[in-house]
C-alpha cells in the first residue's frame, strides 16, 4: 500500500471511523510499511532520545550486578532465562554481562534472549552482542521451565494506552479524527467503558497493554520463580493526567504531526502493571530509580570510574547526575519489581 501513514490513517478513519489513542500509537510506532520502529528508530545524541544505558555504563552495569546477585539469592539454579525486552542497540545488555562476569557460574547459567519486534534494532543488537544471545519477536516465544530474570527499561512508555475525558455529560473517550482540511486531529466520543467518578476536565489514560505485560509476567513468574525489574518513566500511585507525547530529535512535537516519524510514548502505569500481576499471584515492590542504583552501588561504581579516569571526573559526575538526579532521571523514573511471592530480589528489601 502506497502514500505516507498520514495519509493512510486519514483514508481509514474516513472510511471505518476514529481511532482509538491506542490504535494510533500502534499504527505509528509498527506499522511495518512506515512505523518508527520498523523502519527508523533513532536512539541517542544524533537521534531523537536518549535512554539510561546511552547516559553511562554505569546504569547497564548495575542491572548486570542486581541480575547476578538475584540469581545468587535464588540459589544459583543450573540455568536461568536472562531475557531483555525492548532492548535497543543492545547497549544495556552488553553493560550487563561485562558487570555480570563478576560472578562465577552466572553467565554460564544464563540463557540470553531478546524480545524485540523491531527489524533495525535486532540488526545493531546483532552487531553489538554477536551469537551471545537470541532472539523472539514475544515473551511467549521464550522458553519457560527456568527462572526468569527479566530487564525491561523504557518499554511500557512505548505500549498503547487509551484516554478518556471527564466532560461535564459524563466520561468521553479521546480518539483522533479526521478534520474538515483533511488533517488529523483529536476528537472526543462517548465513553464505551465505566469509569470512576472524577472532576471535569481531567483525563484518564488506561493501558491494556501495560496491565497484560504485567498479568503475563506475574503467570510467568509464579510458575517459573524468578523476578523481572521495569524501569520507565511514570507514577507509582493511581492518578490523572495527559502523558502522551511524541519526540523528534530530542524536542517535543505535536503527537498528530508527523505519523511514524517520531518516538510517541505514555508515562507507565506501575500501580495498574503491579496489581494485574498480583492478581496472578506474584509479588511487586517499587523504588524511584534514584533509590534503587543508589542501593546497588552506583555512587561506589562513580568513584571507581573517576579512580581510573580522573580526567573524566566532569563527566562521570554529570552523568551521575542526569542518572539519580531529583530534576533528572531519578524521581520521574521508577524501578518495579514483579517477582515470585517465595523471596525478596537485590535492592527491594525493606528497610
Amino acid at each position: 500500500m502506497s502514500g505516507s501513514l498520514r495519509d493512510r490513517l486519514a483514508a481509514e478513519i474516513a472510511q471505518t471511523g476514529p481511532l482509538t489513542i491506542a490504535q494510533y500509537m500502534t499504527a505509528c510506532l509498527h506499522d511495518p510499511q512506515h512505523g518508527y520502529y520498523a523502519t527508523r528508530p533513532a536512539l541517542g545524541p544524533a537521534g531523537d532520545f536518549v535512554t539510561a544505558p546511552l547516559v553511562s555504563q554505569m546504569f547497564g552495569e548495575l542491572i548486570g550486578v542486581w541480575a547476578a546477585s538475584a540469581w545468587r539469592l535464588m540459589d544459583e539454579p543450573a540455568q536461568v532465562r536472562l531475557v531483555e525486552m525492548g532492548p535497543g542497540d543492545g547497549t544495556l545488555m552488553s553493560d550487563l554481562l561485562r558487570a555480570a562476569r563478576a560472578l562465577p557460574g552466572f553467565l554460564e547459567a544464563a540463557d540470553i534472549w531478546l524480545v524485540e519486534t523491531s527489524g533495525p534494532l535486532e540488526a545493531l543488537q546483532a552487531e553489538r552482542l554477536g551469537q551471545a544471545v537470541r532472539w523472539a519477536r514475544t515473551l511467549d516465544e521464550v522458553p519457560g521451565g527456568a527462572p526468569l530474570l527479566l530487564v525491561a527499561n523504557e518499554l511500557l512508555d512505548c505500549l498503547p494506552a487509551r484516554q478518556f475525558v471527564r466532560m461535564a455529560t459524563g466520561w468521553a473517550e479521546q480518539v483522533v479524527a479526521v478534520g474538515a482540511d483533511g488533517g488529523l486531529q483529536f476528537a472526543r466520543v462517548p465513553a464505551p467503558v465505566q469509569l470512576p467518578d472524577a472532576r471535569e476536565g481531567v483525563v484518564l489514560e488506561r493501558s491494556g497493554a501495560q496491565e497484560a505485560l504485567g498479568a503475563a509476567l506475574g503467570q510467568r513468574l509464579v510458575r517459573d520463580g524468578g523476578a523481572a525489574l521495569l524501569i520507565d518513566y511514570g507514577h507509582d500511585q493511581p492518578g490523572f493526567g495527559d502523558t502522551l507525547q511524541a519526540l523528534r530529535r530530542h524536542e517535543k512535537v505535536d503527537p498528530l504531526a508527523c505519523p511514524g516519524e517520531a518516538d510517541l510514548t505514555v508515562h507507565a502505569d506501575f500501580p495498574a502493571v503491579m496489581a494485574a500481576a498480583e492478581r496472578e499471584g506474584a509479588a511487586a515492590a517499587i523504588l524511584t530509580q534514584a533509590q534503587f542504583l543508589a542501593r546497588m552501588g552506583i555512587g561506589e561504581r562513580a568513584e571507581a570510574l573517576v579512580a581510573a579516569h580522573p580526567d573524566k571526573t566532569g563527566v562521570i559526575g554529570r552523568q551521575l547526575h542526569r542518572l539519580v538526579g531529583g530534576d533528572q532521571m531519578g524521581d520521574l523514573f521508577k524501578a518495579c519489581c514483579l517477582h515470585a511471592p517465595d523471596w525478596i530480589p537485590p535492592a527491594f528489601e525493606e528497610d
